[in-house]
């Protein structure tokens, strides 16, 4: 057997080994990713020499989003179909908030789930606020438009953040408010390309993102708040046609993300074909974009595809992204033989309230008919959160098919 003699091998075969141990990095603790609430206030007073506020999420928006934003004056201002002259409306606006000075905090937990992909880079905070003024419990809501694929493997839903806003923006998208950063499309081949050039909100770089975020706790789905409702209820809460003024437009925007479970509906096997309803077809998902299943083709333009649901008298639109892994798949009591099942097949449909509009004509001209009201699903049965459970009059529940081209 051969012995090493030397005694400087021993010496330098162990610092190699201790050096190979001290390269190991060190297991995340819990404290590594959560912060205790019991100690946030002292981590942002040493983070934040000049102070810090936490705002709600309507005050915040109240405090830094104006009508106008920071670049309706700009050279190359707004997309051209964002302002309505006529009411001094604006659906896109982006406004800087300042990087420097007090910090800037939100607060809320996360409402929504992107594995299923009709959250794409985006997510949902959830604040219910209870100030002790004896008044009822309620939420306030706020999109944020972050660049992170599969968000939902950091920031679970349910899981509390708390943001350092400083150095961000908060703007509107087709009217609905987020948190983001100012961007700039000049893309000129797009569709309509005159009317879509210019600002609007753009996505928070997910470095950034993770920096100006702590988690607080562990996630806990139990404390969010849904308004379980029928729509009748809803439209009672929120108008169904807002009037065209500052007063109308601040009602759906900060009705805008609440976690909602409308009642007793059912799909009709329609959609909104630009602002009319029609009747939902049979064709192939990939060329037909009336095809009877949640989000058929929009040939790349991205917007968000809408079907009907009803209670028998009052309306709202499901609306989910064609990139959704069930965007393909059957809305309930549809087949390959058409819709006319729909209307047995009855539930509760769960999402995030939206109010989407980004034709500023349509309000100049009194075209709000009421469709611009969404429920955006987090999911089906078997894909992500299952936010749509109906049962026909058997009691039999709703199983998710997909478009199957070979069974035609």
């Amino acid at each position: 057997m051969k012995t090493i003699k030397n005694p400087l091998y021993l010496v330098l075969g162990t610092f190699v080994l201790i050096a190979m141990n001290s390269c190991e990095p060190r297991g995340l603790e819990k404290e590594d990713v959560f912060v205790e609430d019991a100690k946030l206030s002292e981590i942002l007073a040493d983070e934040n020499p000049e102070g810090y506020d936490i705002y709600n999420l309507n005050d915040f928006l109240d405090k830094f989003m104006t009508e106008k934003g920071s670049f309706a004056s700009d050279t190359t201002p707004y997309r051209e179909r964002s302002y309505d002259a006529t009411h001094d409306l604006y659906l896109y606006s982006v406004d800087t908030i300042p990087s420097e000075g007090k910090g800037i905090y939100i607060r809320g937990r996360i409402s929504t789930d992107d594995y299923s992909g009709n959250f794409y880079k985006a997510m949902v905070i959830q604040q219910v606020t209870d100030v002790n003024t004896g008044a009822a419990i309620d939420q306030q809501n706020l999109r944020i438009s972050v660049d992170l694929g599969s968000s939902a493997g950091m920031y679970h839903i349910g899981q509390e953040i708390i943001v350092r806003c400083n150095g961000l923006a908060v703007g509107r998208y087709a009217n609905q408010p987020q948190l983001c950063i100012p961007s700039y499309n000049n893309n000129i081949y797009a569709m309509n390309a005159s009317q879509k050039v210019g600002w609007c909100p753009g996505r928070i770089q997910g470095s950034t993102f993770r920096r100006a975020t702590r988690m607080i706790g562990q996630p806990d789905v139990s404390k969010l708040q849904y308004d379980e409702l029928t729509l009748a209820e809803l439209f009672a809460k929120v108008p169904l046609k807002p009037t065209t003024d500052a007063a109308g437009m601040d009602k759906v925007r900060k009705a805008d993300g609440r976690l909602v479970k409308i009642k007793n509906v059912h799909f009709t096997g329609e959609f909104d074909d630009n602002g009319s309803i029609a009747k939902c077809d049979t064709l192939h998902p990939d060329s037909s974009s009336n095809a009877n299943v949640f989000a058929p083709t929009t040939n790349n333009i991205g917007y968000p595809q809408s079907r009907v649901i009803s209670d028998g008298s009052n309306k709202i639109m499901c609306s989910c992204s064609e990139y959704a892994k069930f965007a393909y798949y059957y809305i309930p009591g549809a087949d390959k033989h058409g819709v006319t099942d729909c209307p047995n097949w009855e539930g509760t449909v769960t999402g995030i309230l939206g109010w989407y509009l980004d034709k500023a004509s349509d309000m100049a001209s009194n075209k709000l008919d009421g469709f611009e009201w969404s429920v955006t699903p987090r999911g089906i049965p078997g894909i992500g959160i299952e936010d749509i459970i109906m049962t026909n009059a058997h009691d039999d529940p709703w199983v998710p098919k997909e478009y199957d081209p070979k069974n035609q």
